[in-house]
């Protein structure tokens, strides 16, 4: 069996005392409500409590970004994706860490523009 040559095209260097970093990652998540405390979402990767993240609310909303961080997260129903692939479908809720002033004031302006039952539509979660 002939042995793969080195693939990567920059140098690779060993780190012995492993330490440790962050990677940060967007996930697409629905918006199914929103409180001046936190929000439940919609979306098809594992998120663990106790994870921080942000939430960006979208424009459409008045572009927001809030600091959370998942409280609870559960698999509540499979979908299948336009390529065919089968999605689980996790529902989360987050808390809202301390918000500033005027983060606060702008999502009380979202909520109070929003009537009972409109929808939220599409917000991003960066982990």
């Amino acid at each position: 069996m002939a042995e793969l040559g080195e693939r990567r095209k920059g140098r690779r260097v060993k780190l012995p005392e492993r330490p440790g970093g962050r990677i940060r990652a967007t996930l697409s998540a629905r918006l199914l409500d929103l409180s001046t405390t936190g929000a439940r979402i919609e979306h098809h990767n594992l998120l663990r409590p106790g994870f921080t993240c942000t939430i960006e609310l979208p424009a459409t909303l008045g572009t927001l970004i809030l600091p959370a961080r998942v409280v609870r997260s559960a698999i509540v129903g499979t979908e299948v994706s336009p390529n065919g692939e089968r999605l689980l479908r996790y529902e989360s809720g987050v808390a809202f860490g301390e918000l500033t002033v005027d983060q606060q004031a702008a999502l009380e302006t979202v909520l109070g523009r929003l009537a009972p039952g409109d929808p939220l539509g599409h917000g991003r979660l960066v982990l």
